[in-house]
């Protein structure tokens, strides 16, 4: 099992946007279009609302790669949502237990 642990701060006045896109991106996630997508949560932070946490589980690197390649993906994330970022942090684990 594969984790992507992603940090994106948004821009000034673009957080609600981001937001918007994030919450499409993990719908379309946690619904059957990404088999190998297990889990796609979005964390927003209660002291910055320009601060968004994203924690994705994957079944194997295939299934991240396949993700990475999802027209959503493309035309959600690296189209509209990354656009509106000042930063974009990601960070790749495995599950030991």
């Amino acid at each position: 099992m594969i984790v992507l642990i992603a940090q994106h701060i948004a821009q000034e006045g673009k957080d609600d946007e981001v937001a918007e896109h994030l919450r499409q991106m993990s719908d379309y996630c946690n619904s059957d279009a990404e088999p190998g997508c297990l889990t796609y949560i979005v964390n927003r932070n209660t002291d910055n609302p320009r601060h968004f946490l994203i924690y994705e589980q994957y079944a194997d690197q295939a299934a991240l790669e396949a993700h990475a390649e999802t027209p959503m993906f493309k035309e959600t994330l690296l189209a509209r949502e990354i656009p509106l970022l000042e930063s974009r942090e990601r960070s790749f684990w495995r599950v030991i237990g």
